[in-house]
């Protein structure tokens, strides 16, 4: 099974270690980007995975391809054309002190795409697979346009549709989100979401739940899952339950709810000592595909997506670089830590 993301991947300029911006005269450089970090994951994992942008003919461009290349993702149907690539610049918190993102993407190439550069009959020929997140209509009206097409072109093949609601206040706002992401959402068929991005983009809020002070209602979340199940037809819907204790220790867990079995299943809960939380959601959303991909059952996915991207988070960059060994050894074992001989 071939899987597809497509999405914006982007240069990252990172403060050394937990240094305040520009403290230090140097920024350390890696490429990223929700959908490309996804791509990367499921390649790993050992699933043929494909990504699809729109990039600047220059060498930046190319190192940002060859890193996707490094681990084995397809990145044969990119597209390119004039202009620059998005970039954020990224403040790691430690404490009390959060971690700070700043974009810097407004009239990349990606962003400035428009509908006739993707052919999408001819970009989903051998594609079983689509994922896409909410951060790619955030980007532009034309976007918004792009992301209808290919979500009509693929339901009209049979593909399966993932999308991670991805809400970001620096893109876009709710009330925009709003407007735009339930017509887009009749399409998808698994649904992945954090309690902030329900509320935001589909107006789906918790009652009780309150993550910024580690509480969380369980019952919450299958009621806002049944809600978007109820209202778009997906058939599953996912959430990470982070409980955020700090900037360095964060409770994380997750839910998966099966609209067909009307039943959520959940998963373990892990306190994380953080080194770098930046694309936790994303090897979330590879863990749960590859799970779906492999035939597990609901149990198991879950547990297989949140073992992942806890180990994410204890690894620097956007990009998951653990094994399915790896994932498997943490849900078997607890994740005590002790050194591997």
């Amino acid at each position: 099974m071939k899987v597809l993301t497509f999405g914006e991947i982007l240069l990252r300029l990172a403060s050394p270690g937990y240094t305040r911006f520009f403290q230090k005269d140097c920024l350390e450089t890696s490429f990223c980007g929700a959908e490309a970090n996804v791509a990367v994951s499921l390649a790993i994992l050992g699933v043929d995975s494909a990504f699809l942008t729109k990039l600047p003919k220059n060498d930046i461009a190319v190192s940002a391809v060859n890193s996707l290349r490094y681990f084995g993702v397809d990145t044969s149907k990119i597209v390119y054309g004039d202009g620059r690539m998005g970039l954020y610049y990224l403040e790691k918190g430690a404490s009390q002190r959060p971690s700070k993102i700043i974009y810097d993407r407004e009239y990349s190439t990606f962003s400035l795409s428009k509908l006739n550069d993707f052919d999408w009959n001819e970009i989903f020929k051998n594609i079983d697979w689509f994922h896409w997140t909410g951060i790619d209509p955030a980007l532009s009206d034309d976007m918004i346009g792009i992301c209808l097409e290919a979500c009509k072109t693929a339901k009209s093949k049979g593909i399966t549709i993932s999308c991670d609601l991805n809400y970001r206040k620096n893109l876009w706002s709710s009330e925009k989100a709003q407007s735009i992401m339930p017509e887009l959402m009749q399409f998808v068929d698994v649904c992945i979401a954090n309690e902030e991005d329900a509320d935001r983009t589909l107006g789906i809020t918790a009652k009780n739940s309150i993550q910024e002070q580690g509480k969380i209602d369980k019952s919450d979340y299958i009621c806002i899952s049944n809600e978007i199940c109820q209202r778009y037809g997906c058939e599953y819907v996912a959430f990470t339950l982070r409980e955020s204790f700090s900037a360095s220790v964060n409770g994380w867990s997750g839910i998966l709810y099966n609209s067909k079995k009307g039943k959520a299943v959940f998963s373990p809960n892990y306190k994380i000592q953080l080194v770098d939380r930046v694309g936790g959601g994303d090897s979330f959303a590879a863990g749960l595909i590859y799970g779906l991909i492999c035939g597990k059952d609901d149990k198991e996915a879950i547990d297989f997506a949140v073992a992942a991207s806890c180990l994410k988070q204890t690894v620097e960059g956007d990009y998951n670089r653990t094994t399915v060994q790896e994932i498997e050894q943490l849900i078997c074992q607890g994740g005590n830590g002790r050194i591997q001989r």
